[in-house]
């Protein structure tokens, strides 16, 4: 695997990742401040779930690696 090809498949899996992450955690404020969309999350925590994203895009990324160095998967084409 090349490094371009490399840097794009783990940006692929981390944007993938962090929409499946983001919905975990999430209740809406008690009464909608003025100025907020009353569904807006309290607290977000976004900082946690960007590291826990880049933790398991990781890992994804490293079990693609590995595929591709054991020749389970290719990017080559044909």
């Amino acid at each position: 695997m090349s490094w371009p090809i490399g840097i794009a498949a783990y940006v692929v899996i981390w944007w993938v990742v962090i929409f499946a992450v983001l919905p975990f955690g999430v209740r809406a404020s008690e009464e909608g401040d003025p100025g907020h969309a009353a569904g807006a999350p309290a607290q977000p925590h976004l900082l946690v779930k960007a590291l826990v994203t880049t933790g398991i895009a990781t890992v994804l990324w490293l079990a693609l690696y590995w595929a591709v160095q054991h020749d389970l998967m290719n990017f080559r084409g044909g």
